[in-house]
C-alpha cells in the first residue's frame, strides 16, 4: 500500500480538482482526502471502492501500482498506425451515413462503439452541407452540462473522426470518448511528452484535467452544433 496515498492524490490532481469539489462528487470528506493523500489515515474497503469507480481504476492498481508512472509508460500511438478502424454504415448508395450519439445512448456508446451492430442501432442520417467531405467520417454526440457555454446543454456537436492525433490543433474544440470520463467536449491541448491530453473548458467556472492517452478510445474534431435553444434579447 506503499503507493496508495500517491495515487490518491495524483488522480485528484490530474483532475483538477479541489479536495472539497472530490468530496462533493464521491461522497467522502474533504479532512478525510487530505489524510489518506498525507498519510495520516488509510482509506477502508467501502471507501477504495468509491475512488475506483469514479476514476475508473482497478483497486489492485489503487494499492499496489504507482500509477503516475505506469500512465507515463503505456505510450499510445498518436499516429494512428495501430488504431482500430471505425465501424460505418453507407445508404442505398453507398454514400456514408452520419451516426447520432444522443445524451442518453452515451454511456452504451462506451461499451459499442466498436460494434457494427450497435451503430446501426443508432440514428443514421445524411447532411447536405458542402462543408462535409464524402471522404471523411462524420458523427454527431449531444453533449450534456454547462462546462462549454456558450454552446448550450442539449446541442448536437458535428465531428470529423480523428485518426492522426498528431494533427489535433491545441485549443480547438474536440470530442473525446475515454474510459474514465466518458463522452467530454473540450478544447484540447496536446502534451504527448506526458502521455496525455489537456481538456479545457470555455466556461471559466469548471476547471481544466487531464486525460491519459491510453484512456482515450476516439477523438473528434468538432466542426459546428445544432441547437434547439434560441438566444434571447436581454432587455
Amino acid at each position: 500500500m506503499k503507493n496508495l496515498n500517491k495515487n490518491l492524490k495524483h488522480l485528484r490532481i490530474r483532475k483538477r480538482l479541489s479536495q472539497a469539489r472530490l468530496s462533493a462528487r464521491i461522497g467522502i470528506g474533504a479532512s478525510s482526502i487530505s489524510a489518506y493523500e498525507h498519510k495520516r489515515s488509510t482509506p477502508k474497503i467501502s471507501t477504495l471502492l468509491k475512488y475506483s469507480e469514479y476514476f475508473n481504476r482497478k483497486l489492485d492498481d489503487l494499492v499496489k501500482e504507482d500509477i503516475e508512472i505506469s500512465d507515463r509508460e503505456q505510450n499510445q500511438d498518436t499516429k494512428g498506425t495501430n488504431l482500430r478502424v471505425l465501424p460505418i454504415l453507407v445508404d442505398d448508395k453507398n454514400d456514408e451515413m452520419i451516426s447520432l450519439v444522443p445524451a442518453k445512448a452515451a454511456a452504451g456508446y462506451l461499451n459499442g462503439y466498436s460494434d457494427a451492430e450497435f451503430i446501426s442501432e443508432l440514428p443514421n442520417f445524411r447532411m447536405p452541407f458542402t462543408e462535409l467531405s464524402e471522404n471523411k467520417t462524420y458523427r454527431a454526440f449531444q453533449i450534456e452540462g454547462e462546462s462549454m457555454l456558450p454552446v448550450a446543454a442539449g446541442s448536437y456537436i458535428i465531428c470529423e473522426y480523428v485518426q492522426d492525433w498528431e494533427l489535433i490543433k491545441n485549443d480547438t474544440c474536440h470530442i473525446v470518448v475515454t474510459n474514465e470520463d466518458g463522452i467530454v467536449y473540450k478544447r484540447v491541448q496536446k502534451d504527448f511528452e506526458n502521455n496525455q491530453l489537456v481538456l479545457i473548458s470555455d466556461n471559466k467556472e469548471y476547471l481544466s484535467f487531464e486525460v491519459s492517452l491510453n484512456q482515450i478510445q476516439e477523438v473528434w474534431k468538432a466542426l459546428g452544433f445544432v441547437s434547439f435553444q434560441l438566444p434571447e434579447i436581454n432587455k
